[in-house]
């Protein structure tokens, strides 16, 4: 039995007999689980009861999991963790850039799910806040509003570059090693840090004059990167 303090997390998966396997192994964390068998009936029940995460399937007929990871979010922050059949970076890197917060690729072990999930969930918790105004490189970050500046001008930043970017301004000269900002910023002990180098690369091209050749979101060579004011 669930209380109602139990995390609530949305299964959206075709594959009834997998998606059965999933909810056994969360609801057996704690989770409060919920099921829809196809991508326009979980993106209708995730608007109408706004559960705590989704675990989404990509490959799905009709609507697929990135129309409804990208309808979600223009209606939503909830976060998403999705499951994808394939291992083409680019299919990761668009799921991502939609606005997922994590992704699984099938086959996979449901423990590893069941903890990534609650990775998420963690990182989507409230955090003790910032400094309320972070400054480096002509860049200005309110923590307060959540709002990213470059002189007059407002960034249209994803969830993760923001977190990216204050991870950085908060850190000034720190070198981060990828595999540090995929735990500091994703949450991940352990991924693919090719995510890292992805998100880097489409945050200089939001900060830098010229992100070919970054003067402040640096590459430390062998190491990773570093924020030079």
């Amino acid at each position: 039995m669930t209380s109602r303090a139990d995390p609530r997390v949305l299964v959206v998966d075709d594959d009834p007999a997998l998606a059965e396997v999933v909810a056994r192994y969360l609801r057996r964390d704690g989770f409060d689980v919920d099921y829809a068998a196809d991508g326009a009936t979980g993106l209708d029940r995730a608007l109408a009861t706004l559960p705590d995460l989704v675990v989404l399937d990509l490959m799905m007929p009709g609507l697929d999991g990135f129309e409804v990871c990208r309808r979600l979010r223009e209606a939503t922050a909830i976060p998403v963790v999705m499951l994808t059949a394939r291992g083409e970076e680019t299919d990761r890197i668009t799921g991502l850039d939609l606005g997922a917060d994590d992704y699984v690729t099938k086959p996979f072990s449901p423990g590893e799910l069941a903890a990534r999930v609650r990775a998420v969930l963690r990182r989507a918790a409230p955090q003790a806040p910032a400094p309320a105004v972070l400054t480096g490189g002509g860049v200005a970050v309110d923590t307060v509003a959540h709002r990213a500046t470059r002189g007059s001008a407002v960034l249209d930043l994803t969830a993760k570059e923001y977190d990216l970017l204050v991870c950085f301004l908060s850190n000034p000269g720190r070198a981060f090693r990828r595999e540090e900002l995929l735990e500091t910023v994703w949450g991940w002990s352990i991924g693919d840090t090719s995510t890292v180098t992805v998100h880097v690369r489409r945050l200089r091209e939001k900060i830098e004059d010229d992100a070919s050749a970054p003067r402040h979101l640096t590459t430390v060579r062998g190491v990773g990167y570093r924020w030079e004011s």
